[in-house]
């Protein structure tokens, strides 16, 4: 994906943590590096292959939770494996209207 595709939306820090489908211990839970209408960067400790769909489920400050089908755009081992193994872009895939709205929420607020 080239640099400008990945730039294509703003990106934002925000209180939002993640965790992939099915994974369900609170433990599982783990902040999102950033996120933007279009994706998220997330971190992992599981071997993942780039172009994979993975299920993550996000957890909204307002305590809202929204389950999303993304696809793996790039995968980027971190040194020592803080705080993760690996740092991993996903795109989001087939975002429902309702869900789009919770995220933009997210991302308008200060």
């Amino acid at each position: 994906m080239s640099e400008l595709e990945r730039r294509r939306f703003k990106r934002v820090q925000a209180p939002v943590l993640s965790r992939p489908l099915g994974a369900a211990l609170v433990e599982d839970r783990r902040a999102v590096g950033d996120i933007s209408l279009g994706g998220v960067r997330v971190y992992t400790d599981d071997e993942h292959e780039k172009g994979e769909h993975l299920e993550l489920e996000l957890f909204l400050p307002d305590g809202n939770t929204v389950t999303l089908d993304t696809l793996i755009v790039w995968i980027d081992p971190l040194p020592d494996a803080k705080p993760a193994k690996y740092e991993v872009g996903l795109r989001f895939v087939d975002v429902g209207a309702e869900d789009l709205k919770r995220i933009e929420k997210v991302l308008a607020e200060p």
